[in-house]
Protein backbone atom coordinates (compact mmCIF):
# COMPACT_ATOMS: atom_id res chain seq x y z
CA UNK A 1 0.00 0.00 0.00
CA UNK A 2 2.72 2.46 0.98
CA UNK A 3 4.71 1.54 -2.11
CA UNK A 4 1.65 2.31 -4.29
CA UNK A 5 1.44 5.73 -2.67
CA UNK A 6 5.14 6.34 -3.24
CA UNK A 7 4.86 5.40 -6.91
CA UNK A 8 1.75 7.50 -7.42
CA UNK A 9 3.22 10.60 -5.80
CA UNK A 10 6.57 10.25 -7.56
CA UNK A 11 4.83 10.08 -10.93
CA UNK A 12 2.92 13.29 -10.33
CA UNK A 13 5.34 15.43 -8.34
CA UNK A 14 7.62 18.07 -9.75
CA UNK A 15 11.15 17.21 -10.86
CA UNK A 16 12.53 18.84 -7.72
CA UNK A 17 10.51 16.56 -5.44
CA UNK A 18 11.31 13.49 -7.52
CA UNK A 19 14.88 13.82 -6.31
CA UNK A 20 13.79 12.69 -2.83
CA UNK A 21 15.54 9.38 -2.14
CA UNK A 22 13.39 6.24 -2.15
CA UNK A 23 14.15 5.64 1.53
CA UNK A 24 12.64 9.01 2.44
CA UNK A 25 9.67 8.80 4.82
CA UNK A 26 8.04 11.75 3.03
CA UNK A 27 5.25 9.71 1.44
CA UNK A 28 4.45 7.85 4.65
CA UNK A 29 4.28 11.15 6.54
CA UNK A 30 1.77 12.47 4.03
CA UNK A 31 -0.31 9.31 4.40
CA UNK A 32 -0.15 9.43 8.21
CA UNK A 33 -1.07 13.11 8.42
CA UNK A 34 -3.96 12.63 6.01
CA UNK A 35 -5.29 9.66 7.98
CA UNK A 36 -5.26 11.76 11.17
CA UNK A 37 -7.05 14.63 9.44
CA UNK A 38 -9.70 12.21 8.20
CA UNK A 39 -10.13 10.78 11.70
CA UNK A 40 -10.79 14.27 12.99
CA UNK A 41 -13.24 14.96 10.19
CA UNK A 42 -15.19 11.79 11.04
CA UNK A 43 -15.00 12.35 14.83
CA UNK A 44 -18.47 13.89 14.99
CA UNK A 45 -19.96 11.16 12.81
CA UNK A 46 -20.13 13.26 9.66
CA UNK A 47 -17.50 14.22 7.04
CA UNK A 48 -18.90 17.51 5.80
CA UNK A 49 -18.08 19.29 2.52
CA UNK A 50 -16.36 22.16 4.41
CA UNK A 51 -14.16 19.65 6.23
CA UNK A 52 -13.29 17.95 2.94
CA UNK A 53 -12.51 21.29 1.32
CA UNK A 54 -10.26 22.28 4.22
CA UNK A 55 -8.35 18.99 4.10
CA UNK A 56 -7.97 19.07 0.32
CA UNK A 57 -6.72 22.65 0.42
CA UNK A 58 -4.26 21.93 3.22
CA UNK A 59 -2.87 18.82 1.52
CA UNK A 60 -2.37 20.65 -1.75
CA UNK A 61 -0.74 23.62 -0.04
CA UNK A 62 1.48 21.85 2.49
CA UNK A 63 2.50 18.87 0.37
CA UNK A 64 2.60 20.69 -2.98
CA UNK A 65 0.13 18.25 -4.56
CA UNK A 66 -2.19 18.79 -7.49
CA UNK A 67 -5.90 17.97 -7.23
CA UNK A 68 -5.70 14.38 -8.61
CA UNK A 69 -2.80 13.62 -6.24
CA UNK A 70 -4.76 15.02 -3.29
CA UNK A 71 -7.74 12.83 -4.16
CA UNK A 72 -5.54 9.75 -4.52
CA UNK A 73 -3.87 10.49 -1.18
CA UNK A 74 -7.28 10.87 0.47
CA UNK A 75 -8.38 7.53 -0.95
CA UNK A 76 -5.26 5.73 0.27
CA UNK A 77 -5.42 7.41 3.67
CA UNK A 78 -9.07 6.43 4.03
CA UNK A 79 -8.14 2.78 3.42
CA UNK A 80 -5.29 2.93 5.92
CA UNK A 81 -7.46 4.75 8.48
CA UNK A 82 -10.14 2.08 8.28
CA UNK A 83 -7.60 -0.72 8.76
CA UNK A 84 -5.77 0.97 11.64
CA UNK A 85 -6.32 -0.35 15.13
CA UNK A 86 -5.30 2.93 16.75
CA UNK A 87 -3.62 6.26 15.98
CA UNK A 88 -0.16 5.27 17.15
CA UNK A 89 1.10 4.02 13.78
CA UNK A 90 0.32 7.41 12.28
CA UNK A 91 1.49 9.62 15.14
CA UNK A 92 4.72 7.65 15.56
CA UNK A 93 5.63 8.19 11.91
CA UNK A 94 5.05 11.92 12.28
CA UNK A 95 6.88 12.37 15.59
CA UNK A 96 9.87 10.40 14.33
CA UNK A 97 10.31 12.50 11.21
CA UNK A 98 8.89 15.98 11.83
CA UNK A 99 10.24 18.65 14.12
CA UNK A 100 7.98 20.24 16.70
CA UNK A 101 7.33 23.30 14.53
CA UNK A 102 6.10 21.10 11.70
CA UNK A 103 3.90 19.16 14.10
CA UNK A 104 2.41 22.42 15.37
CA UNK A 105 1.56 23.37 11.79
CA UNK A 106 -0.21 20.01 11.50
CA UNK A 107 -2.09 20.81 14.72
CA UNK A 108 -3.20 24.10 13.18
CA UNK A 109 -4.54 22.24 10.15
CA UNK A 110 -6.24 19.80 12.51
CA UNK A 111 -7.92 22.66 14.34
CA UNK A 112 -9.01 24.00 10.96
CA UNK A 113 -10.74 20.71 10.21
CA UNK A 114 -12.83 20.76 13.36
CA UNK A 115 -13.62 24.47 12.96
CA UNK A 116 -14.49 24.27 9.26
CA UNK A 117 -18.09 23.07 9.66
CA UNK A 118 -18.94 25.87 12.09
CA UNK A 119 -19.29 23.84 15.28
CA UNK A 120 -16.85 22.05 17.53
CA UNK A 121 -18.19 18.89 19.14
CA UNK A 122 -16.78 17.55 22.41
CA UNK A 123 -15.59 14.35 20.74
CA UNK A 124 -13.69 16.39 18.13
CA UNK A 125 -11.85 18.49 20.70
CA UNK A 126 -11.14 15.40 22.82
CA UNK A 127 -9.66 13.57 19.82
CA UNK A 128 -7.60 16.62 18.89
CA UNK A 129 -6.12 16.79 22.40
CA UNK A 130 -5.41 13.05 22.32
CA UNK A 131 -3.64 13.32 18.95
CA UNK A 132 -1.67 16.36 20.10
CA UNK A 133 -0.49 14.35 23.09
CA UNK A 134 0.54 11.44 20.86
CA UNK A 135 2.30 13.92 18.55
CA UNK A 136 4.19 15.33 21.55
CA UNK A 137 2.78 18.83 21.09
CA UNK A 138 2.85 20.83 24.31
CA UNK A 139 -0.52 22.25 25.44
CA UNK A 140 0.72 25.82 24.95
CA UNK A 141 1.67 25.11 21.36
CA UNK A 142 -1.69 23.46 20.79
CA UNK A 143 -3.47 26.53 22.17
CA UNK A 144 -1.51 28.80 19.84
CA UNK A 145 -2.29 26.54 16.87
CA UNK A 146 -5.97 26.78 17.76
CA UNK A 147 -5.82 30.58 17.94
CA UNK A 148 -4.14 30.78 14.52
CA UNK A 149 -6.68 28.40 13.01
CA UNK A 150 -9.54 30.45 14.45
CA UNK A 151 -8.13 33.65 13.02
CA UNK A 152 -7.57 32.06 9.60
CA UNK A 153 -11.11 30.61 9.47
CA UNK A 154 -13.39 32.51 7.11
CA UNK A 155 -16.60 33.84 8.58
CA UNK A 156 -19.58 31.59 7.95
Amino acid sequence: MIERLRQFIRQRRSVELLAVPAESPHDEIQLAATALLLDLAYADGEFTPPERAHIESALGRHFNLDVPSVHALLTLAEEERRRAVDHFQFTRMITEHLEVGQRVVLAEVMYGVILSDGSVQDNESMLLRKLANLLDIAPGYLTEAGKRASLARPAL
